[in-house]
This record gives C-alpha cells, structure tokens and sequence, in this order.
C-alpha cells in the first residue's frame, strides 16, 4: 500500500484527533503537541502525519502536499479550497453564530460592518440573505469590537456563549454546525484509491 502523508491541524482538537486515530490502531509513539518536530511516522510506517496550522491544512492538501487532511469545518468553509469532504469525525462540536447588541441587528438598510476571523463565511452568509456588508479581519478577541465600534456585529465560532455574553453580547443568529472533518486530495483520491479507502474505512470504525 502507498504510504500516505496526513496533515493534521494545531489547536484544541489534537489531542482528540490523535485520540481517535490511536483507537483504530493508528499510533505516532512519538508524537506531542508540545514537541517542536512537525513530521511523525506511525508505528506501522504507513502513514506520515505533518502538523501544520489549521488554516493551512486545506491548502496543504489542495496541492498535494498532503493525501489527507484532518481540520475543522470553519477552516474548509473559510478557505474555500478545491478538496474532498469525506467525514464528519464529530470532534471540537460547535457552530458559526452572529453576534452583537441588544439581540437585534442594525437595519437591513444600512451596510452592516462585520468582523471576524473568517470573512468569507461573513461575506457568503450575509449575501445569501441579501444584506450589504464590510468585513474587518480580525484574529483575535473578535468580541471586543463592537464594543469599541469597530464593527456593528460579528461572526465567530461559538461553544457554550459563555465569552460572548461575558462581553455583553448577544447571539443574534445561529450559522453552520462546526466540527473536526477528514478532507483528501483529489488526486490522491485516485491515485492512491486502496491507501485512501483503507484509511476512510478504519476511521469509520472509530466513529460506529
């Protein structure tokens, strides 16, 4: 069988992902998130796993660097790249909200001003229901700016709610589920058929 190189996401979901590819018998003995190495073999030296950063994974795997790809749903919306969604693997479970004040949003009539990590999930959401937009991006603290003025809403990921109502704001719309997807190559798809099969059906098992 070819081996195959998985690019796995940095971030709260690592531990889960490697979790769940040990439970299927898949095991990097060497592997730590806290480790600087970015590169591991299994023990079974059939897959190579590169640890990238989220935002990176779906363009790892759109070039072909990667066969496969394990990262988050906001990510794949947000970049938007020419891949293969095949599992939900049900890790990270959350969703893209719309939040800001008074638990109204501004006038259809008025260009709403939209900070987020993610603006083309803003764009693409806002423009399905016909409303005018700004986008500001923003990596961090997104909560803080409407509070400051810098924008009238936002759009981010949501857990529990607990920092946006911290932060004295609202959730005015609730978006897309969010969670921990398998993405391949489409090339790889092919090319690499039995691996890639074999891979899918052995994750699958983990999740019955």
């Amino acid at each position: 069988m070819n081996m195959l190189t998985l690019a796995l996401a940095k971030g709260r979901t690592a531990d889960d992902s490697i979790k769940l590819l040990e439970k299927v018998g898949i095991h990097f003995d060497d592997f730590s998130d806290q480790s600087r190495k970015l590169v591991f073999y299994d023990a079974a030296g059939l897959i190579k796993l590169i640890f990238v950063k989220a935002v990176d994974v779906p363009t790892y795997v759109e070039n072909g660097a990667a066969d496969l790809g394990i990262v988050g749903k906001d990510n794949i919306m947000e970049a938007r790249k020419d891949i293969y969604e095949i599992l939900d693997l049900q890790l990270g479970q959350c969703q893209f909200a719309v939040a800001g004040f008074n638990g109204e949003e501004p006038p259809k009539n008025n260009v709403l001003t939209v900070a987020s990590k993610y603006p083309a999930v803003a764009k693409s959401h806002f423009q399905k229901k016909g409303v005018p937009i700004e986008t500001i991006k923003l990596n961090g603290s997104v909560e803080l700016a409407p509070i400051i003025g810098l924008a009238d809403v936002i759009v981010d990921i949501v857990e529990s709610g607990n920092t946006i109502r911290e932060n004295g704001l609202t959730i005015l719309e609730e978006m897309d589920a969010v969670s921990t997807r398998l993405i391949v190559n489409k090339a790889s798809f092919t090319t690499k058929s039995e691996s890639v099969h074999a891979f899918i059906n052995t994750l699958q098992t983990g999740l019955e």
